[in-house]
């Protein structure tokens, strides 16, 4: 496994930022949020994404993580235009994925807009979140679209009642990137420190050893500002990593 930081974790804190701290403590790579307030985000111009290529300085950003909807309801075009975007941006920083939503129900629609950039690169990969929580739901899209894969954000597939196992059975070989995250309680999303909540992060570990893939740290700061700051809970992460939690 390869343990990366989600800039997710460092709300306003400018690229530099991220890769220093990713320095710091000895990461991977990085799982940048395309987004203004990251500094990393489809509308860079060539020379900004020039200097966003220099700035990581051959520390992986493996994954971006967007936030195209590709199930939601409407026209193709928009959804289509918007990933192959996130995509050329993501070719320019050399990451291997773009991370999209589901963002509604609807298989047939995400499925015609993930084949429309099939062979275009790099790989698309759908979070279990939102309205296809689970392994399961995902896999179901992942059947009409195989040139897609997944990312499983631990915490939702198990607070919509599918356990770790079920999920991992669910998406296979599709898998290339865990998101890993703790909380007090299904109903209660605030994070907390890895290992002082109710998400079942050591039974993850335990099925997910062997795991070639890629483990996001997601410590999402940006949407609950009075948690503690990420260089708080790396040392945790780099222990689940190591199996030592």
């Amino acid at each position: 496994m390869r343990l990366a930081l989600s800039t997710l974790g460092t709300p306003g804190v400018p690229l530099t930022g991220s890769v220093g701290l990713a320095r710091r403590f000895g990461l991977d790579g990085l799982e940048l949020r395309l987004h203004p307030d990251t500094g990393v985000h489809a509308g860079l111009d060539t020379a900004e994404r020039a200097a966003a290529a220099r700035t990581l300085g051959g520390l992986p950003a493996f994954c971006l993580s967007g936030y195209v909807r590709v199930c939601e309801p409407g026209d193709d075009g928009p959804v289509i235009a918007a990933l192959r975007a996130d995509l050329r941006l993501a070719r320019d920083l050399g990451a291997e994925f773009v991370r999209v939503f589901p963002g509604g129900t609807d298989l047939a629609a995400g499925a015609r807009r993930l084949a429309a950039v099939a062979t275009e690169g790099p790989k698309v990969l759908v979070e279990t979140h939102d309205a296809l929580p689970t392994g399961a739901a995902v896999a179901a899209l992942l059947e009409r679209a195989p040139h897609a894969g997944a990312i499983w954000d631990l915490l939702h597939p198990w607070r919509h009642g599918e356990e770790p196992a079920e999920t991992l059975r669910q998406l296979g070989g599709r898998l290339a990137c865990v998101q890993i995250k703790d909380a007090a309680s299904a109903t209660c999303t605030t994070p907390v420190p890895l290992g002082t909540g109710a998400v079942p992060l050591a039974a993850a570990r335990r099925l997910l050893d062997g795991f070639e893939g890629w483990v996001s740290l997601e410590w999402e700061r940006t949407w609950y500002p009075d948690i503690a700051p990420v260089e708080d809970i790396l040392p945790g992460a780099l222990d689940w990593i190591a199996g030592r939690t």
